[in-house]
């Protein structure tokens, strides 16, 4: 397997735990008695996943020179 088919199999990965943290957000949030710190750390690591994907993405696409 070469790296950019490696990129793309960690893309996909990463968005599928970004789209369950998505769920498991939702499901904290409608309840009334949810944790605060664990809600901010899901939310942080839903972000930092965000981050990871574009970053990956990047390096699948070649620069551009202006």
């Amino acid at each position: 397997m070469d790296h950019t088919n490696q990129i793309r199999m960690r893309i996909c990965e990463l968005e599928v735990e970004h789209r369950d943290l998505d769920s498991v957000i939702e499901a904290i949030i409608k309840d009334p008695n949810h944790d605060e710190l664990q809600l901010r750390r899901l939310k942080k690591r839903k972000l930092q996943l965000k981050d990871y994907i574009a970053l990956l993405k990047m390096q699948l696409s070649p620069d551009i020179p202006a």
